[in-house]
């Protein structure tokens, strides 16, 4: 099966650009997107319908702001918005598709960029999420979860590591996380596929940065272990331009049901 991951950074924007003839084209099962900014009335129906899909959204209550969309072409047994914290499910940040032998989770981190306030409020996020996907791993033992962590995890993820220490994104107590959320039994697709490959998710808007390709790996498919085996490929699509993001396509064997 093939899953389609993108931060639109608006999806209204990312339509205009040629989402939907890359859907039409990929025909991916699921779709995942973060930082929609948008509230699905402010969509048509037909966008996902004449692809063939069901759609799932957890907006913001604050309109042009975060959120998150399910795309699938199968309905799913159960589906879950949020996290069960009230401080970010006001955001939509979760949307989680559940059917009978695996479930599909996408998940928009919150970027700790403007200031501290919003740095702590990143952490405490990284703390609650924590606990929600130890026990969703323990529940489904194959659990695809994609998403903007608005994370750099490695020197390897990152242009300018040196230059990016004391950066929101990089910062040691953010990348100990992710390490403290892999060895608590995630794999990341990526690096599980191509240990030693440089290459990047995102790239700022400033100082033609994308073209220069000064990016960081901030996008993540992370796995339960069952699926480690399951992994085909993953693919970084950097063109067309949809986003201040790139699209990314993981192939994986998931049971039929």
């Amino acid at each position: 099966m093939k899953v389609f991951c993108l931060n639109c950074n608006g999806i209204r924007s990312s339509w205009e650009k040629g989402l939907g003839d890359i859907l039409s084209s990929e025909k991916p099962d699921f779709v995942c997107f973060q930082e929609t900014k948008a509230q699905p009335d402010q969509l048509s129906p037909e966008q996902w319908e004449g692809l063939g899909y069901k759609a799932y959204f957890h907006s913001a209550e604050k309109k042009g702001y975060s959120g998150v969309s399910l795309w699938t072409k199968k309905e799913p047994k159960k589906v879950t918005y949020g996290i069960g914290v009230d401080e970010f499910d006001k955001e939509g940040r979760s949307v989680l598709a559940e059917f009978d032998s695996y479930a599909i989770w996408t998940v928009y981190f919150p970027s700790g960029t403007t200031g501290d306030v919003r740095q702590a409020a990143k952490m405490r996020f990284l703390e609650e999420f924590l606990k929600l996907a130890t026990k969703l791993k323990k529940k489904h033992t194959n659990l695809i979860l994609c998403g903007d962590v608005n994370i750099a995890h490695t020197e390897r993820d990152i242009h300018d590591p040196k230059g990016n220490a004391k950066s929101s994104g990089f910062l040691p107590e953010e990348r100990a996380w992710v390490t403290k959320f892999l060895s608590s039994g995630w794999l990341d697709s990526f690096r599980e596929l191509y240990p030693d490959k440089q290459e990047y998710t995102w790239w700022t808007f400033r100082a033609g940065a994308r073209g220069k390709n000064k990016g960081w790996r901030i996008d993540y498919f992370f796995v339960t272990p069952e699926l480690k085996t399951k992994l085909k490929s993953l693919t970084v699509k950097k063109d067309p331009i949809l986003s201040d993001h790139a699209a990314m396509i993981l192939e994986v064997d998931l049971p039929k049901k």
